[in-house]
Parts: structure tokens; sequence; C-alpha cells
């Protein structure tokens, strides 16, 4: 007995000293990044004060950039491709106040951001790797799919300045439903045929993909959720919970149209889970009728006088137009007073 007792006593000690390892090595990796961050900025404010006396319209010569890669190869290694150089440059003409570098947010975090030209996109993808802990495939995604655009035209100005300011703040159930949700991942052909329980299934394979769409607070209750009115079963697709909003969040799915009969069903199961699901703590439970499409006035009408946190959303199988989207933000800022 005693010797057990000292095996676990031992295993602790193991487990703890690879805790504390773990922890060293993670802190370590952080202290290099911000190191590098900062070094990198360092090294573009030299660049750019000696090649245009810090004005950054001035033309800069390309003659420098492949001088000063050549030389500091030479002299330090790798690192200095013409390529690095030319976005270290960039790094510090897009960040010169050094205040404004997020310790959180690794070089290359900062090598997809600079790939962007509107200053709001830029501030909302670095608040949301710091609200959201992206890694820097994470941030790509959300990148490639438009997230900033896709929330942006939900919004009026104001709220689109907020969310640039402060990322997404979860504070209401408006604020976690997307519209359209992007579902690329699942790399279904947009014209290929495919029924409801295929999107289901495929969701399911690629649930953490599909977390990351979905966003924060997320986590996985089942599929198929069985409930029973008399003699009558019904079956929710997804049943999520939000950890954040402390909430139930059902998801019907629909391969075509949404039609106002899917409105009437998600709407009884909201209210069956207010009543017979909700325990204390829980707030209203949230709705998401997902669809490839819709028609506005039909959904508005069939959705008028209900008191359910019910939304109706598309989903489409392919990544959005990036220039029609941003086109449709620089109309929409312009037009708003």
């Amino acid at each position: 007995m005693k010797s057990l007792q000292s095996l676990t006593h031992y295993q602790d000690l193991v487990v703890r000293i690879g805790h504390e390892l773990q922890n060293g090595q993670n802190e370590a990796r952080k202290s290099i990044n911000r190191a590098l961050v900062q070094t990198y900025w360092q090294i573009g404010r030299y660049i750019v004060e000696f090649e245009q006396e810090g004005n950054k319209k001035a033309s800069y010569g390309s003659e420098l950039l492949n001088r000063l890669s050549k030389d500091l190869t030479q002299s330090y290694g790798k690192g200095f491709s013409r390529s690095n150089i030319f976005q270290i440059r960039t790094f510090y003409l897009k960040f010169q106040k050094v205040q404004t570098l997020s310790g959180l947010l690794t070089w290359s975090h900062y090598v997809e951001i600079l790939k962007i030209d509107s200053d709001l996109e830029v501030e909302f993808y670095i608040k949301q790797c710091e609200n959201e802990n992206w890694s820097v495939r994470e941030l790509k995604r959300q990148m490639n799919s438009m997230l900033f655009h896709r929330l942006a035209l939900s919004r009026d100005k104001s709220g689109v300045l907020n969310l640039a300011k402060n990322g997404i703040e979860i504070n209401k159930p408006e604020n976690i439903v997307k519209d359209p949700y992007v579902l690329e991942f699942l790399n279904i052909p947009e014209k290929e045929k495919y029924y409801e329980n295929d999107l289901e299934e495929k969701l399911i394979q690629n649930m953490k993909s599909f977390l990351m769409e979905l966003g924060k607070g997320f986590t996985f209750v089942g599929r198929q959720y069985k409930i029973t009115l008399g003699n009558r079963h019904f079956y929710i697709d997804l049943v999520f919970y939000h950890r954040i909003l402390k909430c139930f969040v059902l998801i019907d799915l629909k391969k075509g149209e949404i039609v106002h009969q899917d409105i009437g069903q998600m709407n009884l199961y909201l209210n069956y889970f207010r009543r017979e699901e909700n325990t204390e703590g829980d707030t209203e439970p949230i709705g998401i009728v997902l669809g490839s499409y819709k028609d506005k006035i039909l959904i508005e009408y069939a959705c008028e006088n209900i008191s359910n946190k019910l939304f109706v959303s598309k989903y489409q199988l392919y990544l959005p137009d990036k220039d029609k989207l941003r086109e449709e933000i620089n109309i929409f800022l312009e037009n708003q007073t």
C-alpha cells in the first residue's frame, strides 16, 4: 500500500513538473515573439528614417532594399530576404506608434495582417486575435472568409467603428449570429447535389472548423436532438450551448430556400427548450434557421411578433467575393451620416 502511495505521489510529481515545463516553454515563446516583433519594428523604423527621412509618402529606392538584404544575410544569416525587408519596412509604416503593437500577436500574425489595406479591418483582426487567441491558421481562414465585412454589413456606421475598435462583443443574442455563414471547409462543390443529412454529417465531421465559424463560446451538445410532444417526435438538427450567454443554441439546417413553416417549427423548438430543457441560470434559448437562400419579405412577415430569439441566416459553400464585399462596405460607410 505504501509503495503504491509513493508511486502515486511520484506520478503527481512528474505531472507537476511537466506542467511547469510547458508553462515555462510557453512563456519563453511569448517572450521571444514579443522581442522579435519589437526588433522588426525598430529595424523598420531605421530603414524608413534613413530612406525617407520619416516621410512615408516619399518614393523608396528598391536598390536600398536589395543591398540591405544582401549585406544583412551575409552578416546575420537567413531571415533577411528582400521580401522580408519589405515586410519589416511596411510593418513600421503601418504601426508607427510602438504602443499600438499587441504583445499577444506573433510576427507571423502581423505578416498576415499586413496584407489588409483598411485600417478598420486591421484593428478588428488584431482585436479578435487577442480576444479569441487565434492561431495564424485561424486568422488566415477568418480573413479569407471576410469575417469583418460579413459582420459589418449588419451594423450601422457607429457599430462598424465599434466592431473595429473592440472586436466582437458578445453580450446579446444578435452578437453571435452571422449572415451569411461560410462553410467552404466542407469542400462541397457549389453545384453538387446533396441532402440536408449530408450537410449535417459533414458539419459533424468538421466540427472544429464549424465551431470556429460559429465563434467564441459555443460547445456542442448533440445532433438530431429528440423532443417528444404527446405521441409526436421531433428532431433538432444541431444543439449547442453558449458558455458566455448561458443559453442553448438550436440550429436547423435547410438545403434550399427557408420557408415560413421552418420558422414555425423553430419557434416550437424554442418554446419547448425554454420550458422543458432550461435549468436555473440558463437564459432564453436562441434558434438559427440556416438555409442556402431566403426571401427577405417572407421571412420578415413570418418572424413578425415572435418573441423568441429566432434568427434566419444563409450559408454558402464557397468563400465570398472579396472585391464585392469591400465595395459594399465602402458604399455603405459613405452613405452613413
